[in-house]
This record gives structure tokens, C-alpha cells and sequence, in this order.
């Protein structure tokens, strides 16, 4: 009879199963066995290794292996993904039969909520958490620049290539056109300030606050998106929350010595594309002769026809003239660096962690930079049994010198650089250095430049933690972010900001968040089903501004730069607080894990509003079933968790009013005649109150095949009524402006999150994650429209989304003219103002990112692609760069516009040089309104780490060398430098691409060593 190897394996295995006697007298040096789970299904793929070596196999497909020992003193170690780690010690076994536990590890995870933490089994709001060490060699002034792609339902653009400049970042979209649409950060329980200090004007762009914290010391990001997750920070979670978890040591460890180092260069993917100075002079002459405006006799061959130049540095025939090459004067390769220190540990009673950081990173263009050093210490006690204390301290001192962008020439280094025409010398005839086009002289600027801040800040928190009774805990701590903002800048006569006698300025900002919260919660298991846990708290806070502003004009030379040294002084000082106070109490129940409810409300009071509307209340409910735990499913061993979520809820929103909003002010710089006196500054509105959104989220939790796939899939709608809006009134009552509750804003969308162990074999591992998600933005109410940014080209109007485009729609070029023909909306045969209309919006149809993760032996690999499609930007460097010649002088043609029209029977959207036809280079033509949708390669980091049997000998923990590249790739239709390029910071004038860097490319080598 014929046995196969596999029967004759069995048969073994059966006969020494039943035989311990003979099995302890075995001694094979090879290990058979089978690997199953509890249900004793064969588990194929599982690792199999020899502790301490890189030896092992891996688990065929009905569980099997076979394994060749060097000894039988070594344990083995059984590891598969979805289930628990086994260590085995073999002894004198020759087969093993080993069952798994699964482990719901992922579903045990601890996720920080609202006042608490809870395990993620038993979320019912849609939270994200983030790993920033994914994230953080991602060389960005802030963390939340770095999350971009990785939080679904989170959009997050990088506007500029400049380090530390404020990010876009809107959670579910945005809900107020006045308002703050800002996230709330918390960090380590303090809610600190996001707005920017900056009062210098850098062409529209402001500094981010939140470059001051140090990537490096944060443990964990939560971004809570639902009203159920968000509705404890009431008035503050309109607009989403971030918490921030900084870390912390822990007890009984020892001291952890942890460096990191990595150096690195940036530069440009690409610049724009000029035309070179005899191709200017090209389209200068045909516009002259198709115009002919001066002279009928100049309507003849171009050859026939002389350059016009109208500044010196151009004289001569078009092919005569020179090319200057003043982008390659601006751009440089950065360099980057960054240093990273900390220490953590812990005794039976107490724990810390001890970090220093410093950071700095070169713009692509000179002379920008930004610097950050901080320090870090948190510091945990038990002070016995049921009473602990504990401290969170952070100290930063951020330094920019800042980039003016966006429009206006004075001071501007990319104005300068990108829009001064080709063909005109940086020098006159004298050899001396001169500005061109209205743009100041690109070599003096960057000499002369001085547009520097510092920021001191200091964010701290103290807290007592008392264990009241096994159920009972009160909790109180004192928490504080202090800022100063100091900034100054000078500009010499030899720059149009400081002609003619010099210009020197000086602010500085202080502001100080003062917060106290107490809590107190409950939480008792009753039986063995019922879980409930009840929290009330109440939180006081203060919020003070305080700025002194300084100028001086007119200085004796370029020696002296301090505003004390100037012919003319002026100063302003202003102060500013607003007060909040808070009461909110949040009860949940669980029962026997499978039915999960939440009840939740928060008042506020807060001194911006009249004495009618001080309070708002903001209540929140969920629910959700956990339908693995019942039991038709329990038995089904595809489906490791299903979970249904529902919620809905009101928070509210105040900030970006002002401080004294509703109140009617008087100032007292009013003079008349030489003498004091006071004038009425706001009009008061009594009826000014919270701006409200209400929002429901559905959501459901899939995890199959343990843990191997997960999925989370949540859709939502938000609509935000009484929008804070500031309307304007006529001239004749005496004032410009009021404060109203004048619109009405909705969101709704969905979000979809898949996570997958592909696999896990050997030494192999790939495990990946997507996210994508969709945001439909619509103004439901809004009495009349609202225009914004640069020729008006943004739109708020009723029944369209907010940021939306309004332009002329051009239809083609006329193949017979060369003319542009534009849609004539209301038939009327012009083209006027009323003939624009709206075409997109910024809002990307769907927006994502994916990410991948590879692990082979002591190799790790991660790639991540963030992406958006459907997304509209304005480019205006080509508007100004696509101006057929009609500029001449005063500004660059871009190389695009040789693409012009040129005789009859040419095909193509750009039209012929002439100044005859305004339609042809008509101001928001929607020709320069292009898509915005990219794929970008965000990051790619690739890292060793050395075997521990090499660092154990140099009493080392771990060595780990790694690269990093990011935004390596971009795949997009746009034809600027970069899709997510905006001038301003303002949040109405998003998606105008003009005289602003791109984010560089950049590389970097590091090391990181554990002691």
C-alpha cells in the first residue's frame, strides 16, 4: 500500500500524540507541528521563528511546518497578524500542535476622546488617530502639514513652499464665511492658540502657530470629526478638534536615552517656463502691429517692424536682445537639518519625559528661512494609592525671516523674480542696479532683505488626579499658553518699501490663554452586562491680547535701522480679553459589549456675545451595536468585528469675531484741532449670537478575517445656521461694518477607510491603507452675494459652494480672428460683468491618500500618495504671464503665449497679441482657471535597522539609518508649479495661485540610536 508524505506525516504525529513515553526519548533536530486557531481551523502563513535568530519558516496551506533546530534549549515563536504571539519551549518535543488566540488588539486600542480615553471597540463618534511617527520626517514647519492624505475627511492643503507659513486645513468643511473655520487644538488639555500674531504684511500669507510644537514630542493625534466626539468642547467643535497627546514616561522603566539626526536638501520639481528676451520682443512687436493703435502704417510684416521697447536695457531689434536668468538668482537648493534628544523612564512612583529639539530648514528661494528650538519635560508622580500629579511643560523659540508673496511689488522676492521681463537688464547704462517693471532690483533685495519674527512661547498644564473610590475620580488641572510675537522689519532706500528716506517697523504681540477645568466621573459595572459611566466638569478661561506697533521714516543712511534713528515716528498700542465659562456632563452605557449609548451637553457663556445670546447650549447623542457580539455572528470566523454607529448633535462656533463683536465701542484716538477726543468706532448688535451647526454621522466598523482587513465607512451632513457675518452698511450712518447671524452653510459627504495586512510571511510584511472621502459645500442662506480676492474672482453666493469661482467662460478662439469669444450668459450681445459666472470651487470632488508599508528581515520601506481630483485653482502668474505683449515692459510673457494665434486657420485657446480686442486678455477669463486635481508622492522612506545581536555587544538598544524623500513625484493637468499653490492665507481667497513658491522636493539621510 502507498502512503503519500503527508499521511505517513499524520500517521507520525498521531502515534507519538499518543505515546508521551517514546516522546520523551525523541531527540529529532526536526520540529513538525500544525498551527490552528481555537476553532481548530488551520491557520496557512503563520511566522514561525527560532527566538534571537533570523531562522524560521512559515506555516503551509493547511497549517503544517516543518522546522530544523539548532537546539532544543531555544523557545520558537508563532506569530501571525490577528492573533496573539505564542513562545513556545520545545524541550524534547519533536511535533508540536499549536492553537492561537486571536487578538483584537487593534479593537482593544486605546483611543484619547473628549475628557477621556476608551477603547476603540467602543467608539460611537468618528475619531481618527494618527501615528505621527508615520509623518514626521516629512520636513513641514508644522505637524498638521504633515497629516495631509492620512486623516480621512480631513483637507489639508500646504499652500506654499515656505516653512512654517499657515496650512489650510478644513475637517468636513467649512461652516462660516466670517467665522473661524479652524480646527480646536488641545494639546495635552490646553486649547491653544491657531490664529497667527503676524501683523507685518507678507502679501497675504501668515505664519503658523503651530509650527511651534515639535513633531517629535508628540505620542498621538486624535482627529475627533462627529458632533457626538466633538459636542464636549461645545462652542469650540464646529470646525473639528485635534488632540494632541504629548509623550510621557512610564513607571517602573528604565532610562531611554533616544537621538535622532537627519540632514537633508530641497529644491524646486520645476520652475516656470519663460520666454527668452528676443521671443518677448517677438510678441511686443506683433502686438504693436496688430494694434497699430499709434500708427495705421505699423500693420505690416513683423519684420519689417522695430522693437518698442519703453525702459532702457531693451534698445535694438527683438533678435538682438539679451535674456537675464532671474529665477535661477532666487531659487537655490536648501539645505535641512534636524536634531532630536529625549530621555524617558520611570521609578515605582514616578515617570518622565525629557526632550530637546532643534530644526532648521532653508526655503527654496533666498534669503528664507525657519528655525525652531524647543524643550520638553513631563513629569508624572504617585503621590500614594489613589492620589497622582503630574506636569506638562513646553518651551519654543521659533525664528522666520518672513517671504512676501501673493500680489503688490514692493518687497515682493518672487514678484521680483518670476515677473520682471527677460529681456531687461538688472543694471542701467551706468552699471548701476535698477528695478524693472515697477519690481524692485532682485540682486538688492535679497541683499537688503529684513522681514524677521521671533516667537517666545510657552504652553504648560498642571493637574492632581484623585482616586475618590474605585469608581469615583476628580480630576482638576491649571493649564496656559503664552505667546510673544516679536517682529520687525526694515527696508533702505535702495527698495521701493523703504524709498526714499528708508522704512523701519517693529510689533509686538503677546497673548496669553489662562484655563481651568475640573472634572469629575463615574464608572461602575453593575451585574455582569451593565456598564455606565457618568462625567460632569466645567472649564473657566480667559484669553488676553496685547500688541505695540512702531514706525519710523526717513533715516540718515542704511547705517542706522532702529525706528529711534528715524525722522518720523508713530506708535499704536492695543488690548484685548475675552472671557469664557463652561458647565458640561456626558453619561454612557454598555451593555454586555453589544449596545453602546452616549448623552453629552455643554453650555457655554461667553463675554463676546450681548447680554441676550451670552449662552449657548450645545446637547449630543449616539448610539451603536456591536453585531459581532451577538450571537449569530459570534460563530462566524470571517468577521472578527461588526459594529453600527449613529449620531447627531449641535456645537457651536465664535471665534474669529472679535472680542468685543456685539458690543458698541467708542475709541479715543480721535483729535480734534490738536485737542483729545473720542469718536464712536462699532455699531453694537444685542442680537449677536452663537453660530450653530447641527450634525448627524452614520458609520459602521467591518473587520474580517482577524483583523486582517478593516473597514470604516461613515457618511454625514452638517448644516450651520445663525453664521456670524459681517454685513456692511451704508457710509451715511457712520460706520462700514456690523456684526450679524446673516447665512446659513451646509456640508455633507462621506468618508471610507480600508486597512489590510496583505501579507505576512517569513521575513516579509506589506500591510497598506487607503482613505478617501467627499465633501459637498453649499451656501443654503445669504442675502447677497460676497466677493473676494484679487479682480473679485471668488464668489460667495447663495445656492453655490463657498470659494467658488466667478469668471467669464471663454468658449474658444476664432479661427478666422484670432479673437476670443466668450459665453454671452444674458444675450445682450456685450460682454459684461454680468455675463460671469461661476465655474468650481476649490473643493475637490474626493480627496485621499494611500499608504504603503513593507518590512523585510531588518529593511522597513513606506510609501505614501496623497491625492484630490475635481478641485479648481485660478492660475494668476499666467494671467500676468499670458498678456500677448500688451504689458511689454512691465511684466514677463510666459512661454505658454508663443502658443498664441498667429494667422488664419490656427487652432488654439490662446489669441492673438492685441490690444484692439479687451476680450482677448480680459481680467478673469476662464482660461487661466485650471484643474486642480493631483497625485502627489508625499513621502518614501526607506530605513535599516542593525540586528540587535550586533548592538547588544555596544550595550545598545537600537541603530536605525534611513532615507527620506518627499513630494518625489506629482502627477497633475495644472500647469503652474503646484496645484495647492494659494497667494493668501485668508480663508475666502483660497485657490489664487500667484507669486507664491511651490513645496519643494526634498531628500534626507538619518540616524536614529536608542541607548
Amino acid at each position: 500500500m502507498y502512503l503519500s508524505r503527508r499521511t505517513f506525516y499524520w500517521l507520525t504525529l498521531l502515534f507519538i500524540g499518543l505515546s508521551p513515553s517514546l516522546l520523551a526519548q525523541t531527540d529529532s533536530p526536526t520540529l513538525l507541528g500544525k498551527v490552528t486557531d481555537r476553532s481548530g481551523e488551520a491557520l496557512p502563513g503563520v511566522n514561525i521563528r527560532i527566538k534571537g535568530t533570523t531562522r524560521g519558516t512559515t506555516t503551509d496551506s493547511d497549517g503544517s511546518f516543518r522546522l530544523t533546530l539548532s537546539d532544543r534549549k531555544t523557545p520558537i515563536v508563532f506569530s501571525y497578524i490577528g492573533y496573539k504571539t505564542q513562545e513556545i519551549a520545545v524541550g524534547n518535543a519533536s511535533t508540536l500542535a499549536i492553537q492561537l488566540d486571536a487578538d483584537q488588539r487593534q479593537l482593544n486600542e486605546v483611543v484619547v476622546v473628549g475628557y477621556g480615553t476608551q477603547e476603540r471597540k467602543n467608539l460611537i463618534g468618528s475619531i481618527a488617530k494618527i501615528d505621527p511617527a508615520e509623518t514626521r520626517g516629512i520636513p513641514a514647519g508644522s505637524f498638521d502639514a504633515q497629516l495631509q492624505g492620512k486623516v480621512p475627511g480631513v483637507q489639508i492643503s500646504s499652500n506654499t513652499g515656505v516653512p512654517g507659513e499657515a496650512v489650510n486645513i478644513r475637517v468636513r468643511g467649512a461652516t462660516s464665511i466670517n467665522a473661524d473655520n479652524d480646527p480646536l487644538y488641545v494639546v495635552d488639555g490646553v486649547f491653544i492658540n491657531s490664529n497667527s500674531l503676524q501683523t507685518v504684511s507678507t502679501g497675504g500669507k501668515a505664519s503658523s502657530p503651530i509650527s511651534d510644537i515639535n513633531p517629535s514630542d508628540i505620542e498621538s493625534i486624535e482627529v475627533l470629526k462627529d458632533a457626538e466626539a466633538t459636542a464636549l468642547y461645545g462652542s469650540r467643535g464646529a470646525n473639528g478638534v485635534i488632540l494632541i497627546t504629548t509623550k510621557r514616561g512610564s513607571y517602573n522603566q528604565k532610562s531611554k536615552l533616544n537621538f535622532n539626526v537627519s540632514h537633508g536638501l530641497a529644491k524646486a520639481a520645476k520652475l516656470w517656463d519663460l520666454t527668452t528676451g528676443p521671443q518677448h520682443a517677438q510678441l511686443v512687436n506683433e502686438w504693436w502691429i496688430n494694434t497699430g493703435k499709434d500708427d495705421p502704417s505699423l500693420k505690416r510684416t513683423e519684420a519689417n517692424r522695430p522693437f518698442r521697447p519703453v525702459s532702457e536695457g531693451g534698445r535694438g531689434l527683438p533678435e538682438e536682445q539679451q535674456t537675464y536668468d532671474r529665477l535661477g538668482e532666487l531659487f537655490r537648493t536648501a539645505h535641512l537639518q534636524n536634531y532630536d534628544l529625549s530621555l524617558t523612564g520611570g521609578s515605582k512612583s514616578t515617570k518622565y519625559y525629557i526632550g530637546g529639539g532643534y530644526n532648521r530648514q532653508e526655503a527654496i528661494i533666498r534669503p528664507i528661512r525657519f528655525e525652531r528650538a524647543s524643550f520638553k519635560v513631563n513629569l508624572d508622580q504617585q503621590v500614594n494609592d489613589r492620589i497622582q500629579v503630574g506636569v506638562s511643560n513646553t518651551f519654543t523659540r521659533t525664528f522666520r525671516n518672513q517671504a512676501r508673496a501673493g500680489d503688490g511689488p514692493a518687497g515682493g522676492l518672487l514678484q521680483a523674480a518670476l515677473h520682471t521681463p527677460t529681456y531687461l537688464s538688472p543694471v542701467n547704462e551706468q552699471g548701476v542696479p535698477v528695478g524693472r517693471a515697477g519690481f524692485d532690483n532682485l540682486t538688492l533685495l535679497i541683499n537688503n532683505y529684513d522681514v524677521n519674527s521671533t516667537s517666545l512661547r510657552y504652553i504648560g498644564n498642571l493637574y492632581a488626579d484623585v482616586q475618590l473610590s474605585p469608581s469615583l475620580r476628580f480630576r482638576s488641572s491649571w493649564g496656559i499658553d503664552y505667546n510673544n510675537y516679536d517682529e520687525s522689519e526694515y527696508w533702505n532706500n535702495l527698495l521701493i518699501a523703504g524709498s526714499p528716506g528708508g522704512l523701519a517697523t517693529s510689533s509686538i504681540s503677546q497673548f496669553t490663554t489662562w484655563l481651568n477645568e475640573q472634572t469629575l466621573s463615574y464608572r461602575k459595572k453593575i451585574g455582569g452586562n451593565h456598564t455606565i459611566g457618568v462625567l460632569v466638569g466645567n472649564t473657566l478661561q480667559a484669553d488676553v491680547l496685547t500688541r505695540t506697533y512702531a514706525e519710523g521714516r526717513g533715516f540718515a543712511n542704511n547705517a542706522f535701522t532702529q525706528i529711534s534713528s528715524a525722522a518720523t515716528t508713530a506708535a499704536t498700542q492695543s488690548w484685548s480679553k475675552s472671557t469664557l465659562a463652561s458647565f458640561f456632563s456626558r453619561v454612557d452605557y454598555n451593555y454586555a459589549g453589544k449596545y453602546l449609548l452616549d448623552f453629552s451637553i455643554r453650555a457655554d457663556g461667553s463675554s463676546r456675545f450681548g447680554s441676550r445670546n451670552k449662552w449657548g447650549y450645545f446637547p449630543a447623542v449616539g448610539a451603536a451595536w456591536r453585531i459581532k457580539q451577538e450571537n449569530f455572528l459570534k460563530d462566524v470566523q470571517a468577521i472578527s468585528d461588526l459594529k453600527l454607529r449613529a449620531s447627531a448633535g449641535t456645537t457651536g462656533n465664535q471665534n474669529g469675531i472679535g472680542n468685543f463683536a456685539a458690543q458698541g465701542l467708542w475709541t479715543g484716538g480721535a483729535p480734534y484741532q490738536g485737542s483729545p477726543g473720542i469718536a464712536p468706532q462699532q455699531l453694537s448688535n444685542p442680537d449677536l449670537q452663537w453660530e450653530r451647526t447641527n450634525q448627524i454621522n452614520a458609520g459602521v466598523d467591518l473587520g474580517l478575517f482577524n483583523g486582517r482587513l478593516g473597514v470604516e465607512f461613515n457618511v454625514y451632513r452638517k448644516v450651520t445656521t445663525n453664521g456670524l457675518l459681517q454685513l456692511n452698511l451704508a457710509g451715511t450712518t457712520g460706520f462700514s461694518s456690523y456684526w450679524s447671524n446673516a447665512a446659513e452653510i451646509s456640508n455633507k459627504g462621506f468618508e471610507l477607510t480600508i486597512n489590510s495586512d496583505n501579507i505576512r510571511r517569513g521575513d516579509f510584511t506589506w500591510t497598506t491603507s487607503f482613505n478617501v472621502a467627499q465633501n459637498r459645500n453649499k451656501i443654503e442662506k445669504l442675502a447677497n452675494p460676497l466677493r473676494y480676492g484679487s479682480r473679485d474672482l471668488i464668489l460667495q453666493q447663495q445656492g453655490n459652494p463657498l470659494y467658488s469661482f466667478w469668471v467669464y467662460k471663454q468658449l474658444y478662439v476664432n479661427p478666422e480672428t484670432g479673437n476670443v469669444v466668450y459665453e454671452d450668459v444674458n444675450k445682450d450681445g456685450k460682454i459684461t460683468t454680468d455675463d460671469r459666472q461661476i465655474l468650481g470651487s476649490i473643493w475637490p470632488k474626493f480627496f485621499g491618500g494611500i499608504t504603503n508599508n513593507f518590512t523585510y528581515r531588518g529593511f522597513d520601506l513606506g510609501v505614501f500618495f496623497a491625492f484630490q481630483y475635481g478641485n479648481k485653482v485660478y492660475n494668476h502668474n499666467k494671467f500676468f504671464g499670458e498678456g500677448g505683449g500688451a504689458r511689454d515692459a512691465a511684466r514677463v510673457i510666459l512661454a505658454s503665449n508663443l502658443a498664441r494665434w498667429q494667422k488664419p486657420g490656427d487652432v488654439t485657446d490662446v489669441p492673438r497679441p492685441d490690444g484692439v480686442n479687451v476680450n482677448n486678455y480680459r481680467d478673469g477669463g476662464s482660461r487661466w482657471l485650471e484643474d486642480g486635481s493631483f497625485l502627489r508622492l508625499r513621502s518614501l522612506n526607506l530605513g535599516y535597522t542593525i540586528p540587535k545581536a550586533v548592538t547588544a555587544r555596544l550595550k545598545i538598544e537600537t541603530v536605525r539609518v534611513y532615507f527620506s524623500g518627499n513630494n518625489l513625484l506629482l502627477l497633475t493637468n495644472y500647469s503652474g508649479l503646484d496645484p495647492e499653490s494659494s497667494a493668501s492665507s485668508d480663508q475666502n481667497q483660497q485657490g489664487i495661485d500667484l507669486g507664491t513658491p511651490p513645496q519643494p522636493r526634498s531628500f534626507q539621510l538619518g540616524l536614529n540610536v536608542t541607548l
